[in-house]
């Protein structure tokens, strides 16, 4: 828990003792089904992702356990990095498609 003042982190990263790189949970704050669902599917479109899911631990808690495993032992970070990067990209390409169609 964070202290008075203190900031508390955006994402963490939770490894069972033993576990490689490639099996990791990631615990997303302040997140919801919103980016949850969004990021899983931009996620399992990676062909070296063997499994990719979410779970809200309680609705009065607002964080997201993210699970990623991955194929031939790589780093689960790296999908998960592209998979936000895709979907920014894919946001900001929306905004710009309705910027344009709702200029004059």
């Amino acid at each position: 828990m964070a202290a008075q003042g203190e900031k508390k982190p955006v994402l963490e990263m939770v490894q069972a003792d033993g576990a490689d790189e490639g099996c990791v949970t990631f615990v997303l704050h302040d997140e919801d089904h919103t980016l949850g669902n969004s990021l899983r599917y931009m996620i399992m479109k990676n062909a070296d992702v063997d499994f990719c899911g979410y779970t809200i631990t309680h609705p009065s808690e607002s964080k997201i356990n993210f699970r990623i495993q991955t194929r031939g032992g790589a780093p689960a970070t790296e999908p998960l990095r592209r998979g936000l990067n895709e979907l920014s990209d894919v946001c900001q390409h929306v905004l710009n498609t309705f910027q344009i169609a709702s200029d004059p």
